[in-house]
């Protein structure tokens, strides 16, 4: 019998170590990018509520005819939903009406 020569086919550790290489500096420039993403996305979030917030509490206040309102008395005469109310508590978002800043 006859010994067949075969060449083994794979890749070298230096191949290895340069998809390695290549695939960490991808991972180092697009991890911040998503998080200043994400920093972004929050802040604009931010804005439209305060901005729905202002609007209903101006509603309310129009349809009611009173001069000031509560996060609470919005949410519970449903002019905001519950998880609307939540959300505001927690970025501390404060009702500006008339100009108010």
């Amino acid at each position: 019998m006859e010994k067949i020569n075969r060449k083994l086919k794979g890749f070298t550790l230096i191949e290895m170590a340069i998809v390695l290489f290549i695939i960490s500096l991808l991972i180092l420039i697009v991890l911040p990018n998503i998080g200043m993403q994400r920093k972004h996305a929050d802040s604009i979030n931010g804005k439209a509520l305060q901005t729905q917030l202002n609007t209903q509490a101006q509603l309310y206040m129009d349809e009611k005819n009173v001069t000031s309102v509560s996060i609470e008395q919005l949410a519970s005469e449903n002019y905001l939903s519950e998880d609307q109310a939540q959300q505001i508590r927690k970025k501390k978002l404060e009702i500006q009406v008339d100009g108010e800043q």
